[in-house]
């Protein structure tokens, strides 16, 4: 028996908010699915360079993400350009971009 999911767009929707009030300026850029599409967040520092993360599972099943874009930042276009090419595989995807000044997500994330 799985364990329940939040609905990606409540999520989303969720992870905004906190982050916005928190005074960690956040956008979504793509809509994707609202039940269940994955999300790629953005992170972009001051100086434009980007981290981005893929939302994953870990071993045990629960929901993690990983540093889809490499272990270094990137630049913003070199993001970009990973975006497209993941949105192209998965048309369900959300994109979402955080301004932070360290590469550290707004929101709880378990990295891998």
């Amino acid at each position: 028996m799985s364990e329940p999911r939040l609905k990606t767009a409540l999520w989303v929707s969720a992870v905004l908010r906190q982050s916005n009030q928190a005074g960690y300026p956040a956008m979504r850029l793509r809509r994707g699915d609202e039940d269940a599409g994955g999300v790629l967040a953005i992170l972009l520092d001051p100086s434009e360079q980007a981290v981005v993360l893929a939302q994953t599972r870990a071993p045990d099943g629960s929901p993690a993400w990983i540093r889809g874009s490499g272990s270094e930042p990137v630049s913003e276009a070199d993001a970009s350009a990973y975006v497209t090419r993941q949105v192209g595989r998965d048309p369900d995807l959300w994109v979402l971009e955080f301004r932070v000044t360290d590469f550290t997500p707004p929101f709880e994330a378990r990295l891998l």
